[in-house]
C-alpha cells in the first residue's frame, strides 16, 4: 500500500486533538471537549473510509465528509482560542494543522470531482 500524506497528517492531527481534549477535561470543559474530540478524530476516520472506497463517488463523498469535519474542528479550535479557555500556545498549532488539512482535503475533493466529470464526458462522447 502506498503512503498517503493526508492519511498520515490526519492521524497525527487526531493524536494532537486527544492531547488537547485531555487538557480541556482537566479544566472541566467537558461539552466543548466532546465536540472537539468527535470532530477532530473523525477527519482521519473518514479519510480511512475514503481510501477503502468502492467507487470514485464513494471516495469523493467520504473525503467531502472529512473536509466538513475539518472545517467543524477548525471552528471549535477558533472558539477555544478566542474564548481563552485554553492556552494559545496549545491551540494555535492545532488551528494551523486544521487549516492545512482543509486545504489538502479541498484539493482532493475538487480534483476527484473534476477527473470524474472528465471521465464521464469521455464515455458519453464514445457512445
Amino acid at each position: 500500500m502506498k503512503p498517503s500524506i493526508v492519511k498520515d497528517k490526519s492521524y497525527k492531527f487526531a493524536l494532537g486533538i486527544i492531547c488537547l481534549v485531555r487538557c480541556l477535561r482537566e479544566q472541566k470543559e467537558y461539552e466543548i471537549a466532546g465536540q472537539v474530540m468527535r470532530a477532530g478524530t473523525s477527519i482521519g476516520a473518514n479519510i480511512e473510509e475514503a481510501l477503502a472506497g468502492i467507487s470514485r463517488p464513494d471516495f469523493v463523498a467520504k473525503m467531502g465528509i472529512a473536509s466538513k469535519e475539518a472545517r467543524e474542528t477548525h471552528y471549535w479550535l477558533r472558539l477555544l482560542r478566542d474564548s481563552k479557555i485554553i492556552s494559545q500556545d496549545l491551540v494555535n498549532p492545532m488551528i494551523r494543522e486544521s487549516e492545512e488539512l482543509l486545504r489538502i482535503l479541498t484539493a482532493i475533493v475538487k480534483t476527484s470531482q473534476y477527473n470524474h466529470a472528465i471521465e464521464n464526458s469521455k464515455l458519453k462522447i464514445k457512445t
